[in-house]
């Protein structure tokens, strides 16, 4: 695949997400807490909490919202095609984590008040110690609770720069082992899920619905498309120092869903490792004949795809990411890229119908050796007219997308000298996470609409 292919994707029909679909979504979350709310009053929520129980009343309140919140949490999670496009992946994530840690705090609220109310007076201990053996279902509800303390523990900030993605991931995925082991508990246990017909229809319904995202998309969805295009590496490609490229071929790659922008979860069957799957970018604009991720080698995953092999079997979940042109309107296009995030920002270049020299990228990289894809960069200054702007140098020391040598100019400034239309540009932004968001709020303190910045953060 060349930059000169690139363009063709442009005529490929792509799926389009409903306008209506993100205020749905969040309008579906909160009602969903509601229904909760309603459900705990019809079961005399309300008169035992201005009763002689009130305690108790708080913890089945509580233990309701963190069940709902977990199992929003896991829809949220679930790689819903429709939902993925409508809100992007990274916007989800830190929903889930949000919710996460909501819903864990609720849970511990809930065992807290719960274990008062039935000890009345009694050693808190002792009366926690005898639910968690005498009450039906609490035995697992407990084994759960721990999967989900591991989960929420891993899922903390400096945790996880400790781990690598592979081994969090891995940790993370004993979040479906809490939501199942607590089920039981609920079921057998909870007044408020079988007090009446409504609770348990609400909650059946609801556990069904993420149990059967889960199968549909993260399971089923993938071995559907992996056995309609059978991807193979085609050949690997040293770009520059640690960076590699892999070049795909399959089956039927005309009828993959993917654009420009977009990210897949990948897993080279070449050895040991196969199994534990890495997020990488499209790095070039996807068609018909084939695809291309470019990688970083970061000492973990990453470093097995400088060896890999042609010929060399992958199996891929995605596409992922909203980093695409779905709302592209032809206007002046700005593309704000910093280390690995060229990659993306590289395919959008091919897909993006805009004018001949209205597209000015900004690449940001600490050398010039770190600067990859130059000759297909020239290609597209030559061909399309993209005005390719090289920014090197060290990190400057207060938060700035510029390098150091640059950063006394100002953010929004320098942004402004360097595309003299930015503040009538639609803006795509890739990179770490603190340079992305300094780069989004250059953009917007230059006059871009908050509506036009579009970011992909390479965080976890």
């Amino acid at each position: 695949m060349t930059a000169t292919t690139a363009p063709a994707a442009v005529r490929r029909r792509l799926p389009v997400t409903p306008s209506w679909w993100p205020g749905a979504g969040a309008a579906a979350a909160a009602l969903s807490l509601l229904i909760v709310t309603v459900l705990w009053v019809g079961n005399g929520g309300v008169s035992d909490l201005t009763g002689g129980d009130a305690v108790t009343a708080i913890g089945r309140l509580t233990g309701l919202y963190a069940s709902d919140l977990l199992l929003l949490q896991v829809l949220l999670m679930a790689r819903i095609p429709l939902v993925e496009r409508a809100f992007g992946q990274d916007r989800l994530a830190r929903w889930h984590r949000w919710t996460g840690f909501t819903s864990f705090w609720l849970m511990v609220l809930h065992i807290v008040t719960i274990t008062i109310g039935y000890a009345a007076g009694a050693n808190l201990l002792t009366t926690l110690w005898e639910l968690v053996l005498t009450y039906p279902g609490m035995l697992l509800a407990a084994a759960g609770t721990l999967a989900l303390v591991m989960v929420v523990v891993t899922s903390m900030r400096a945790a996880r720069r400790r781990l690598r993605y592979e081994s969090w991931h891995l940790l993370h995925l004993y979040a479906y082992l809490g939501v199942g082991l607590a089920l039981p508990h609920q079921i057998w246990a909870g007044e408020d899920f079988t007090g009446t017909a409504w609770a348990r229809a609400y909650w059946w319904t609801l556990y069904l619905a993420a149990a059967g995202a889960v199968l549909a998309y993260r399971i089923g969805l993938p071995v559907i498309r992996n056995r309609r295009h059978r991807l193979t590496v085609s050949r690997v490609v040293a770009e520059g120092p640690g960076l590699t490229s892999v070049y795909l071929t399959g089956e039927r790659l005309a009828e993959l869903p993917a654009r420009a922008g977009q990210f897949f979860h990948w897993r080279f069957l070449d050895g040991p490792g196969w199994t534990r799957a890495n997020p990488f970018s499209l790095s070039a604009t996807p068609h018909g004949d084939g695809l291309r991720i470019t990688v970083k080698d970061s000492g973990d995953g990453s470093s097995r795809v400088a060896g890999l092999k042609p010929g060399s079997r992958v199996l891929f979940e995605g596409p992922y990411g909203r980093l695409t042109g779905e709302s592209y309107a032809g206007e002046p296009v700005v593309l704000m890229a910093c280390g690995i995030g060229i990659t993306p920002l590289l395919s959008l270049l091919g897909e993006l119908p805009y004018r001949d020299g209205e597209a000015t990228l900004i690449y940001r990289a600490r050398t010039d050796a770190d600067l990859a894809f130059r000759g297909e960069l020239e290609w597209f200054a030559a061909r399309r007219g993209v005005r390719v702007v090289y920014l090197t140098g060290s990190r400057a020391r207060s938060a700035s997308w510029l390098p150091g040598s640059l950063a006394g100019t100002g953010d929004a400034e320098a942004l402004r000298q360097v595309a003299p239309r930015i503040a009538a540009s639609r803006v795509y932004v890739c990179g770490p996470e603190d340079w992305a968001g300094t780069a989004r709020a250059a953009a917007i303190a230059a006059g871009v609409r908050a509506d036009r910045v579009h970011t992909e953060l390479f965080a976890w």
